[in-house]
């Protein structure tokens, strides 16, 4: 039985949730095939039938031990993997450019968190993979630690292979599409190992998947699973999974023309000499710097004289996902407006690296908060996130010190219009801090 075949062939009358009723008077997308728990439907929760079914597919298409579908998207599945390997107060190795979700995960379980910086680029500045010489060394000094956390493939599209003599997990949110094609890297390989599906293939927004490697931790993961899902699982997402596995199972085809569509954007690009390729391991992420202009006013032209809205934007570049569901008309679109986009050689862009800033106390520490003006912040404890979104990676944590390098990054981000973003919702004015005592 598939999901999304009997979605399409209820019979039955509703006297059930949703509120909808499935009547296709009140115009609700996709309220055909919006179900709640019904017989014959399983539940996600406890997988027993269609559901389960679907998750052994997953298990056998992405080659893991054991997976477990999210429709809380990755975000659920990272706060599950980070709560099922740790106890409350544990130390915890993460890499610096982790997602939000990784810091939130901190926050619950009171970890102690030591940081790995990741290798830099200098050209695009910004961080790329972690060596295995990094964990080594973070995991001998830090023999206590519960786990390591890293991202692979970063937003930015670079892959970091190591092994890990401690539990290893891996927030691979934007790699879900990994291993499906000769010209994508392998997919990751870790004890616990997060994809949304959503992100770079044919799947609706929130679907994710957990795949467990290690099966010391299947059952606590799949208990904090429970916890942070909600309890009222999404059929339509249910049914985009189910759409997905199909595609996953006779794709060869469809990822071999995509191959073509990007050998043949990439040859092109490379004639303009004043657009500039990130050289990444994920050649589907595209990553562009354009001379003269900022990462934001690249993006601007793009979506006001050519209608093209880019994945992000940063101070230096623009990223673009490219899936092996873009056309080739999406394809000259874009070239066609790179190749024409005006660009000068005039303007500076911000490009050095920032300090990691100094660590002073466990977020979950910072009890009593003020909030003070931006410049009168240096050397206070900051008390909030703050990041710039997408891609969600703060760029300063709470109980880590304010600098004055911080503070003027803060405000050329700002000035340029990267997307800022704090828990108080008020920068560039002001920042919460930790109150003295």
């Amino acid at each position: 039985m598939k999901l999304s075949n009997e979605l399409k062939n209820i019979k039955t009358y509703p006297f059930h949730m949703p509120g909808h009723k499935r009547n296709a008077s009140y115009n609700i997308p996709a309220g055909d095939i919006d179900i709640t728990e019904i017989a014959g439907f399983d539940n996600l929760h406890n997988p027993e039938e269609v559901l389960k079914n679907m998750e052994y597919e997953i298990s056998d298409l992405f080659k893991s031990k054991r997976s477990i579908i999210s429709v809380n998207g990755s975000t659920c599945g990272i706060l599950s993997a980070i709560s099922a390997v740790s106890n409350k107060g544990d130390k915890i190795i993460i890499a610096r450019n982790c997602h939000k979700s990784v810091y939130n995960a901190c926050f619950i379980n009171e970890l102690d968190v030591y940081y790995i910086e990741p290798e830099f680029n200098n050209e695009f500045a910004i961080y790329t993979s972690i060596s295995q010489q990094s964990i080594d060394r973070a995991v001998n000094k830090n023999p206590d630690a519960c786990a390591v956390v890293i991202t692979s493939p970063t937003y930015e599209g670079f892959v970091s292979r190591i092994n890990c003599s401690i539990p290893l997990i891996i927030d691979s949110a934007h790699g879900a599409h990994f291993g499906f094609a000769d010209f994508l890297p392998q997919r990751a390989e870790a004890d616990i190992v997060v994809q949304s599906l959503h992100k770079t293939l044919p799947s609706l927004t929130q679907t994710a998947v957990v795949h467990i490697n290690n099966e010391n931790f299947t059952e606590k993961v799949k208990m904090y699973m429970d916890i942070y899902e909600t309890s009222s699982p999404s059929y339509v997402l249910l049914s985009s999974v189910d759409r997905c596995v199909d595609f996953l199972k006779n794709c060869n085809h469809d990822f071999a023309d995509f191959k073509k569509r990007l050998n043949n954007f990439y040859s092109e690009i490379e004639k303009l000499s004043y657009i500039r390729i990130l050289k990444n391991d994920d050649i589907s992420r595209i990553v562009l710097a354009c001379d003269g202009l900022s990462g934001v006013e690249f993006a601007q032209i793009l979506r006001d004289k050519y209608l093209i809205e880019v994945e992000g934007a940063t101070l230096n570049y623009i990223i673009l996902i490219s899936t092996v569901c873009d056309t080739e008309n999406g394809f000259n679109m874009l070239l066609n407006a790179l190749k024409n986009i005006e660009h000068s050689e005039s303007r500076c862009i911000y490009n050095t690296k920032t300090t990691i800033p100094k660590k002073h106390f466990k977020s979950s520490d910072i009890k009593e908060t003020v909030l003070l003006k931006l410049p009168e912040s240096a050397e206070k404890i900051c008390a909030e996130y703050v990041y710039a979104y997408p891609p969600g990676i703060p760029i300063i944590v709470p109980g880590e010190e304010i600098s004055g390098e911080m503070i003027n990054l803060i405000y050329e981000m700002h000035k340029c219009g990267v997307n800022l973003i704090s828990d108080s919702n008020s920068l560039p004015e002001s920042i919460l801090t930790k109150r003295e005592q």
